[in-house]
This record gives structure tokens, sequence and C-alpha cells, in this order.
């Protein structure tokens, strides 16, 4: 119960179940704004303030998620394995300017300066680069190091020991460039690779080179308003200088689907515009015409399901990608580099084929004027392997929060010890 006039930052966040950090951000952002206290004028809240937000304003935060932050300054991003842009698309559309991004596939590196003429890409094996010339001038590295079969089970493994690695590469940037905050990417089972020991020597690396590691989380793209059931695994670590913590962007409760995606609607003002695509065999065809919108092999008539499923008929587990088509009113299953593998079938709801290159861009949440260079597979590989880029904006927003926190209390520290120095 409030009893007082005026309560503090900390105070008010226990009360609210926020953090101080949050509060401080509303502040900026003019949604709660601090007062000062008629004695001491520090910036405190009023009892009638608090009143306010637990009876509405609250209410309204929670129910209306919205993540979007405006930077306070220009924040630099270093993109590693960038691929054909997705999560860079994504933190440009946060606020973010890439200033260097290096990927070694050259299709990738082609869609990357086709879109973005004025992006410095570096194409080539990330070994044969030095980002020495970047120190202190990024605030961010980011990158999806591919996961590489290393183990550190039994040890406790240092940064020389990961070489030949490519997350050892990662973390060498990190080190040479001393960025406040690095941001790396993975697929969900680097939790569980060498029993969790591959992903106990990656921090233990991070922390060795000067970085506290946030609680990792996996982040469920249908959160992020992207209408795919995408997972990735984030791990953020925060320079040890930096005491300030790194928040995850709120969920967003509306779930989108496939009819979002490809149909005019809140996500595309217009319907999805036609391309190529991948065609099925005869003999597949002839089988995914008997499946309905998100049915799968145990749709098929028994003959059938022994015929196409082989030896996997008689294998234990659900093996739901198989022989599946995807409804208009469901998220679509995680895209894969190839739509036809038969394992992860993911096949149109009406039409009996794949999905077409736009289409898949659209399931990733690409705008329909990022165009894609290469063979149509090659196509389908880099949108298959891209962060989806409304989930890389909203981490983007998430960055952006955290640095203009940093730079906040940077220049606030910086003010008092001015103000110190000309008092004495």
């Amino acid at each position: 119960m409030v009893i007082k006039n005026y309560y503090s930052v900390s105070e008010v966040a226990e009360i609210l179940g926020k953090s101080t950090e949050t509060l401080r951000r509303w502040d900026r952002e003019g949604k709660f704004n601090a007062v000062r206290e008629p004695i001491s004028n520090y910036r405190v809240y009023h009892k009638n303030q608090i009143n306010e937000l637990l009876e509405g304003f609250n209410e309204k935060i929670e129910d209306n998620v919205d993540n979007s932050v405006i930077p306070l300054h220009q924040y630099k991003v270093l993109e590693l394995f960038a691929g054909a842009g997705g999560l860079a698309l994504g933190m440009e559309k946060a606020g973010l300017k890439c200033v260097a991004l290096n990927e070694i596939d050259k299709w990738a590196c082609q869609t990357l300066r086709k879109n973005r003429p004025n992006w410095n890409v570096l194409e080539g094996d990330i070994k044969s680069f030095s980002f020495e010339k970047y120190k202190n001038m990024v605030d961010v590295v980011t990158g999806g190091f591919p996961c590489q079969a290393f183990s550190y089970a039994g040890k406790k493994l240092g940064l020389e020991d990961a070489r030949g690695t490519l997350f050892y590469e990662f973390a060498r940037v990190v080190k040479e460039v001393k960025p406040a905050i690095c941001i790396g990417e993975n697929v969900r089972g680097l939790l569980s690779h060498e029993k969790g020991e591959t992903l106990k020597g990656m921090i233990s690396i991070l922390d060795e080179i000067g970085y506290k590691v946030m609680p990792v989380e996996v982040l469920k793209a249908i959160n992020y308003r992207v209408p795919q059931k995408r997972e990735r695994l984030i791990l953020v670590g925060v320079r040890k200088d930096i005491e300030l913590e790194y928040e995850y962007p709120k969920k967003h409760k509306k779930i989108y689907n496939l009819s979002d995606a490809l149909k005019k609607g809140e996500l595309y003002s217009c319907d999805v515009p036609k391309s190529e695509g991948s065609k099925y065999p005869d003999h597949k065809r002839k089988v995914l015409d008997l499946v309905p919108p998100k049915g799968y092999w145990r749709n098929l008539p028994i003959e059938i399901q022994k015929d196409y499923m082989g030896k996997s008929f008689y294998l234990g587990g659900g093996k739901t990608g198989m022989a599946r088509r995807i409804g208009w009113d469901e998220p679509s299953l995680t895209l894969t580099c190839s739509p036809a593998q038969k394992q992860t079938e993911r096949c149109h709801p009406d039409v009996t084929r794949p999905f077409t290159v736009r289409e898949y861009a659209r399931i990733q949440t690409f705008p329909d004027s990022w165009k894609f260079t290469g063979s149509i597979s090659q196509q389908y590989k880099q949108i298959g392997n891209a962060v989806p880029c409304n989930l890389g904006q909203e981490i983007g927003y998430s960055i952006v929060n955290f640095l203009n926190e940093y730079y906040y209390l940077k220049s606030n520290k910086s003010e008092a010890s001015t103000s110190l120095a000309n008092a004495l």
C-alpha cells in the first residue's frame, strides 16, 4: 500500500515488477516521467503517478507490446557471417548502422551489394581479415556463427584452444573490436551439443576476453512478428566495464500465420508477387495431392504411407515434416535451405508445389523489394539460412535500448565527474 508521497526509481521498480532500466527508458520516451523531489532534487515518482500507472497505464503497456525505441546516437554494427542480410536488415530497420559485413558465400555477397550498394561488404573467409581498424569505433558485433563439432568436455579451454572453429573467429573479432555488446545467434541444438559443454566453452571464452554473458535464451520467431515456427539461440555478451543488464525483447501476443505472410494484411500491403520456384516430380506430386492442408503422411492411405515412407514407416517418432502441407491459418514450419526435402516438406496449402522464392522470402519477413542473386537453389539457400528480418528488428530494438541506457549513464557519470572536478 502506498503511504508516502515520493518513491525512488528502485522502489518503483520493485512495486511494478520492472527493472530500473525499463523505468529510465519510459522516462526518456515520455511514457512515465520521473519528477524532481522538492527537497533533495532527486528524480523520483509521486504516489499519484504510481497509482495511475497501476490502474491503467501498466495494463496498456503489457497488452500492446511495442519494443520500438529511437536511438539517442548513431550506433554502429559490425556483422559477421552476414548471409543474405536478414539480421543486418532487421538491425537497420531498428535504427542501427551497419559499417561492415563479412560473408564468404559469393552469391550472398552479391545479394547484399545488390540491395545495399552503400554497405561495406567484405567478401571472403573471415580468417583472412583483420578488424582492428574498427577498435572502439563499433558499438555492436553480431554474427550467426556456424556451430562446428568441437568439444570442451572435461576441460575449461580458452580462446587459443578454439582455433580452427568459426566461434574462435567470432571471439577474435570481438576481442579486436571491443564493442559494448556482442550478439551471437545459433540453432537451438547448441544448448545440448556435447551435453552442453560446447556452450559452456563459448561462454568461458567470452568471459576470458572481457565479456559477461547474459542468461542464454532461445527466441521463438512466432513471438516477434514472424509467421514461422523458427527458433534461434541468442548469446549476448556485455563488456565487463559496463554495469548494465541486457534485456531481451518482449514477446508479442499476436501470432501471424501463413495467410498473413502471403496475402494482403498487417504484415504486407499486397498479395505475394509471383516468382520462380521448385517443382515436385510427378510421383511426389501425386502423393501430396492426397494430403489436406495441415495434414502430413498419416493422412495418406496406409499402402501409400508404406510406399512413400519406406523404412521410415517402421521407425519410431512422428516424422510430421514428411509429406507435410501447411495450412493458411497456422504459421509455417521452419524453412530449410531446400524447399522439397522429403524429411522437411513444406507444401503450399492450395497448390501441390513447394513455396516459391518470394513466398519463402515473405515467410522470413524479407520485404518484396529485397532481391536475391544466383540460381533458384542458391536463392532458396540464402533465404533458408537467414535470420527472419522482423526477429532481427526486435533484437535490434533491444540493442538500441541497451545502448541508449549505456550512453545515458555514461554521460551522467561524465557530467558528475566534471562537476566534482570544478567544485574542487
